[in-house]
């Protein structure tokens, strides 16, 4: 047999050591078996209330649920006692801007690196989490950071909910997702903007091939943005429908940030799965939404945080201006798409406002017109549909992920508890429980 190099046996060692030391601190895949046993459950598909419920939890899933008295919960495993707690699903935001912060919209992001947003990230992350929220979509991050987070999450790194994650939005030239802060002489655009059908096909397939999980388009201008008009739309109707003729090619989703009336409706036209915002929606987008199967989602409690705040972030004039104008219209324009009864899910547009009052928005939808079941299944059963994860996610049930939020009080009779969850489980981790003294 040919002798060995003296280099060659070294390397050998050193892979064979880091394959050793790897294995020693990879966490073993979890058996783990968890009897939880609370005082009230929402059934959040019915609204019913059942009392004295127990789920039984192996590994990261839920196996059994069902009266403390029938489901054969034995002593095996760790025991969680919430005596005085109603449980519901965990809850989902299905529009977040993670890798950002309210002091950094506007000219301020320019200073920010794509490393740095990550980052940012981690810290936001972990502050959804505990405030109950076990899945998030994050809509629009620069330099895929949101997809970096979803991945470190997704590994073990850093604590946080389960992410589907856009990367860059789409956007036109000067539209709400390019950066319009800057003059001429750079002549400099984000990436994700394109315009003409050939170049957001090519967009659309780029952010795939980098990870995306689902796409983010601009179809009108926006607020927190330099120069361009929310009621006005971006992308022509058929650059529209060739985003979303690809995005669904490849198995994608398309979540449409879109203000203004024409934006609203060449996007639900072009076949988007949701709309975001939806600020001067008529009676004639309700009727297409319905027609098509569009969601909404409205992003209502940042509204009066923002008309309270916007003068200490550092926002533009202009930004101010468009705030001022489009929050009152957004309020009675959604109100009356409450009451129309479109399919809404949660959004709420975190990281305009700060990561953590996610659960304000339950509140803010019930006053605007949703019941209180209504606001609770958008925020687990109707966002898990639109996410296209309603068998993971949105409803406790055995073969979902042990996702579980607990509460004082019954939300149904007070929904603003969900502002204040003591109790958050994800995958059967127990991320917070102030119900322990």
């Amino acid at each position: 047999m040919q002798k060995l190099s003296h280099g060659f046996v070294v390397i050998a060692l050193l892979v064979a050591s880091v394959i050793s030391t790897a294995a020693q601190q990879s966490p073993p895949k979890s058996g783990k078996r968890i009897v939880l046993h609370a005082a009230r459950l929402l059934d959040v598909q019915t609204g019913t209330t059942l009392s004295d419920q127990v789920i039984v939890i192996e590994g990261q899933k839920i196996t059994a649920v069902g009266p403390a008295k029938s489901v054969n919960a034995t002593s095996d495993g760790e025991q969680i006692e919430l005596p005085n707690a109603t449980v519901l699903p965990g809850l989902i935001d299905c529009h977040v801007h993670l890798t950002s912060n309210p002091n950094l919209l506007g000219p301020a992001r320019l200073h920010i690196s794509y490393p740095r947003s990550a980052l940012i990230g981690a810290r936001n992350a972990r502050t959804t989490l505990e405030a109950g929220f076990t899945t998030v979509r994050n809509v629009a991050a620069p330099g895929y950071s949101d997809i970096a987070l979803r991945d470190a999450i997704n590994a073990g790194d850093v604590p946080g909910p389960r992410i589907l994650a856009s990367g860059p939005a789409l956007s036109i030239t000067g539209g709400h997702w390019d950066e319009n802060y800057l003059a001429p002489q750079f002549a400099f655009s984000r990436e994700g903007v394109a315009d003409g059908v050939e170049a957001v096909i090519r967009k659309v397939r780029e952010n795939v091939k980098y990870g995306a999980d689902v796409i983010k388009v601009m179809a009108s201008g926006g607020v927190v943005s330099q120069g361009d008009d929310p009621a006005f739309g971006q992308f022509s109707p058929e650059e529209l429908q060739a985003i979303v003729e690809t995005a669904h090619s490849l198995g994608r989703k398309v979540a449409a940030h879109a203000h203004a009336e024409v934006g609203i409706k060449n996007a639900i036209l072009a076949g988007v799965d949701s709309i975001e915002h939806g600020s001067y929606i008529t009676d004639d987008e309700i009727r297409l939404m319905k027609e098509h199967g569009t969601y909404l989602v409205p992003t209502v409690y940042l509204e009066g945080w923002v008309i309270e705040n916007m003068q200490t972030l550092g926002w533009t004039p202009d930004m101010m201006e468009k705030a001022n104008t489009v929050i009152p219209i957004a309020e009675k324009h959604l109100s009356h798409a409450f009451k129309s009864d479109v399919k809404v899910a949660l959004g709420t547009d975190a990281g305009v406002y700060p990561h953590g009052l996610n659960g304000h928005e339950f509140g803010k939808m019930v006053q605007m017109g949703l019941t209180p079941l209504k606001a609770i299944q958008a925020g687990t059963v109707t966002a898990a549909n639109l996410l296209g994860w309603a068998d993971r996610v949105g409803t406790i049930e055995p073969g979902k992920w042990a996702d579980i939020v607990a509460v004082d009080r019954d939300p149904l009779q007070d929904v603003t508890v969900l502002e204040h969850v003591k109790f958050v489980m994800k995958g059967g981790e127990v991320i917070k429980n102030q119900y322990i003294k």
